[in-house]
């Protein structure tokens, strides 16, 4: 099993692939890594030897910000934006869009699971 920055990559996937599980790490920067390293893009996670994990996880080192530290990195800027009392940390702290989407509908992933009102009902139109 290789185990890269601390994550287990599944055996049966391509390399490209199978490097975009490690967090901070999508298709763009997984292609350059095999590309610069020279490992095919038909070559699977379990046909590589040791010596190419080697590779490719002393490259990832090097060049990249990659799982825990970058976690903690965003983190630290969300807590600084909070601290500051910006308008974005307030938003942070309040749950909110935090970049200008509109919240009367929709923002249902940020906001959380709809909370109906309770005994709020509609007035019978009179004739």
């Amino acid at each position: 099993m290789a185990r890269i920055a601390g994550v287990n990559i599944p055996q049966n996937k391509l390399v490209r692939i199978g490097l975009t599980y490690i967090y901070g790490i999508g298709e763009k920067y997984s292609g350059d890594i095999c590309k610069s390293l020279s490992i095919p893009s038909t070559k699977r996670v379990n046909e590589l030897t040791d010596d190419e994990i080697l590779k490719i996880r002393e490259f990832i080192d090097k060049n990249f910000t990659v799982e825990g530290d970058l976690r903690r990195e965003t983190s630290f800027s969300i807590k600084r934006l909070i601290d500051l009392a910006c308008y974005r940390g307030s938003r942070h702290k309040k749950k909110l869009p935090v970049r200008g989407q509109r919240t009367r509908c929709n923002a249902r992933t940020r906001k959380g699971k709809a909370i109906a009102i309770a005994g709020k009902k509609l007035t019978p139109l009179k004739k």
